[in-house]
């Protein structure tokens, strides 16, 4: 019996990990005082993406920005299955941040913020974005 999806055609790259071209992580980068990205010289639009060649918006050049790491909720939800090394049940937000782009949080605590809840992005999980209720 043949090996499961060898020979199937893929749009995902391999990855050097496992002998294949280096793939580009997106993730947006958290330096402890700010999101890294850029934001357009022309629209403004923002990005969460760091070493864009160009807006993905108007396709203007763009700048490196740092963005705030407090935000409000957009959206949000618990996964109940498990995900790659992710064990359920763990939180997932999307938070408009404050001066910049939506990006997607893991939450501390598998909860449901409510719409337009406070969140502070606190650190990583393994590349990931962690954010906890902001307490004022």
């Amino acid at each position: 019996m043949a090996e499961l999806g060898v020979g199937r055609p893929t749009k995902r790259r391999a990855g050097s990990a496992v002998g294949g071209l280096p793939v580009a992580d997106s993730r947006p980068v958290f330096t402890g005082d700010a999101v890294l990205g850029s934001r357009c010289t022309a629209c403004r639009y923002p990005s969460p993406q760091q070493g864009l060649p160009w807006c993905p918006f108007c396709y203007a050049p763009v700048t490196p920005e740092r963005f705030a790491v407090t935000g409000t909720v957009w959206s949000s939800t618990v996964v109940e299955i498990p995900v790659g090394t992710r064990r359920p049940p763990f939180g997932l937000a999307y938070l408009d941040l404050d001066d910049g782009p939506r990006v997607l949080v893991h939450l501390a605590e598998p909860v449901v913020p409510g719409l337009g809840t406070r969140l502070r992005i606190t650190g990583t999980d393994d590349g990931d974005l962690v954010a906890t209720e902001e307490r004022s």
